[in-house]
């Protein structure tokens, strides 16, 4: 699996590549910040164990995935602020991930605990994707919502980023030889799978009509 990768890597200077891959993993964990749903924790450890082969440096790639999750909230946020709640209606006509069941509980969260809900949210698969465009539609204070967000972010991208290098000795026994080129195949694959998902659920399959006896 790992030579058809690293073959590929050749072609482009081992800097582009990288460049690549620190972009690809802001912009992964960016827009599923701003609440589509992407793979963007998966995305950071994929990236971190790069960095513990010697392909990316862990402090980029940590500096990517906070960047990313800060900006892409901070978008969510003004979406979330200007659409209001009929946004996560809409959303949930078509969506699982946005349930009327789902966003009533990340409600409770943020009226139980505020600026908490953005800070640990970021640890909580669904709450990274509500906590955006839900502390605008709650209308949040930006200034709050940002500190927590940028400190959420920050602690999640170098918890996460460490967490994963740390065990990338063992990587290889886990995972196979990984490459950059995987992260970004791996990357694609989580948009191609998005993408497939909404189109699938704008043309339902028709139910075959039943024969009049």
């Amino acid at each position: 699996m790992g030579e058809p990768w690293h073959a590929l890597a050749i072609v482009i200077p081992t800097g582009g590549v990288a460049i690549v891959a620190y972009l690809v993993v802001g912009l992964v964990i960016g827009v599923e910040s701003m609440g589509v749903p992407l793979p963007g924790e998966t995305t950071l450890i994929a990236a971190a164990l790069l960095a513990s082969q010697g392909d990316l440096k862990l402090e980029f790639v940590i500096g990517a995935a906070a960047a990313g999750a800060i900006i892409g909230d901070s978008v969510g946020y003004y979406i979330g602020r200007k659409a209001g709640r009929g946004l996560f209606e809409r959303l949930g006509r078509r969506f699982h991930h946005f349930s009327e069941e789902r966003i009533v509980r990340a409600e409770k969260y943020f009226h139980r605990y505020g600026v908490w809900t953005v800070f640990f949210g970021r640890f909580v698969a669904l709450l990274r994707i509500f906590a955006g465009p839900m502390a605008g539609m709650l209308r949040m204070p930006y200034p709050q919502f940002l500190a927590a967000n940028a400190t959420g972010g920050i602690a999640w991208a170098t918890t996460i980023g460490l967490v994963a290098f740390h065990i990338g000795d063992n990587a290889d026994k886990l995972f196979g030889q990984l490459s950059v080129w995987a992260l970004v195949v791996l990357a694609l694959a989580g948009v191609a799978a998005y993408s497939f998902y909404k189109i699938k659920r704008r043309n339902p399959a028709k139910e075959p009509e039943s024969a009049d006896v």
